[in-house]
C-alpha cells in the first residue's frame, strides 16, 4: 500500500506572494490553482491512502470549497475530515478557524473511522482510519513543547490499544526532529519510515523534520520518499508498506 502524508497549508500556496501585502496574508486568500496542483500531484503518486493536514472544509477563504471533498471527488474516493480543534475551543467558534481540518482520503479499503481528541493543546484532533489489516492515526501536534508531550502520552495509549498493526502520520511540530519523540517511539514500539532523517520544512529550503510516518510491529516499509514539490510550506511524505505475512497468519 502507498500512504501519502501532506500538510497542504489550506492550499494557500507559498513563496513571496504569500506574504503580500503583509506577512501571512496568504492564509486568508483562496488559491484554486494551488488546490488543482496538489490534486494532480496526489493523483500522479497513485496512493491507496492520503493523510492531509491543514485542509479547509469550506470557509470564505477557500471560496466555500471543501478541499478534502474536492480532491477526493477527483480521485474517485471518499473523504473523512473533522475540525482539528475541540468543540469547546475558542478557535472552533471563529468563522474560518472552525473550517480548518485534517482529513483522510481513501478508496473502498476503509473498514471504519473514529475521531479522538487530546485533552491539551489547541490542535486536538486524532483521526483513526481502520483498514483491513492496519490502523493509521493522523495528527497535528501542538506548537508548545509541554503540550506535545502530553499529547504524545495520549497517542501512546491509543497505539498500544490497537489490535492491528499501526502507522502514525502527521505534522508533529518537532523542532528537534526525531530526538524529541525518541522515548515516545520506544514506548509505543514505533519506528520512523524516514530512516535518513530527511527534512520536510520549509519546502523551499528544507531544514527541519516536522512531518513523520511512524510504523509498528507487523508493518514492513518498502519505500520512503519526500518529493520536491512546493505547493505548500511543507513537503509531502510518500511511504510504501505491506503488512507482514507473519502478522496476518497470527491474526487469523
Amino acid at each position: 500500500m502507498r500512504l501519502v502524508l501532506y500538510n497542504i497549508r489550506y492550499a494557500t500556496g507559498t513563496g513571496l506572494a504569500f506574504h503580500l501585502p503583509v506577512p501571512g496574508a496568504g492564509y486568508l486568500r483562496n488559491n484554486r490553482r494551488v488546490l488543482e496542483q496538489i490534486t494532480e500531484f496526489l493523483k500522479a503518486e497513485a496512493p491507496d491512502v492520503v493523510g492531509l493536514v491543514e485542509v479547509d472544509s469550506g470557509s470564505v477563504r477557500s471560496g466555500m470549497v471543501n478541499q478534502a471533498r474536492y480532491i477526493a471527488d477527483r480521485m474517485g474516493w471518499h473523504s473523512i475530515y473533522q475540525c482539528k480543534y475541540g468543540t469547546e475551543s475558542l478557535s472552533y467558534r471563529l468563522p474560518i478557524a472552525r473550517k480548518q481540518c485534517n482529513a483522510f482520503l481513501a478508496g473502498p479499503a476503509v473498514h471504519g473511522e473514529r475521531f479522538h481528541y487530546f485533552d491539551t493543546g489547541v490542535k486536538r484532533l486524532i483521526i483513526e482510519l481502520e483498514l483491513e489489516d492496519a490502523v493509521i492515526f493522523l495528527v497535528h501536534l501542538s506548537l508548545k513543547y509541554r503540550h506535545r508531550q502530553w499529547q504524545l502520552r495520549a497517542l501512546h495509549d491509543l497505539v498500544r490499544q490497537s489490535r492491528k498493526p499501526v502507522l502514525v502520520a502527521g505534522d508533529f511540530n518537532t523542532y528537534w526532529g526525531d530526538h524529541e519523540i525518541y522515548l515516545f517511539m520506544q514506548a509505543a514500539g514505533l519506528r520512523s519510515a524516514n530512516t535518513a532523517g530527511l527534512p520536510s520544512y520549509p519546502s523551499h529550503s528544507p531544514r527541519r523534520e516536522l512531518d513523520f510516518i511512524l510504523y509498528g510491529a507487523g508493518i514492513e516499509v518498502t519505500r520512503f520518499a519526500i518529493p520536491a514539490v512546493r505547493y505548500s510550506d511543507h513537503l509531502p511524505l510518500v511511504c510504501d508498506f505491506t503488512v507482514s505475512a507473519d502478522w496476518a497468519v497470527n491474526a487469523a
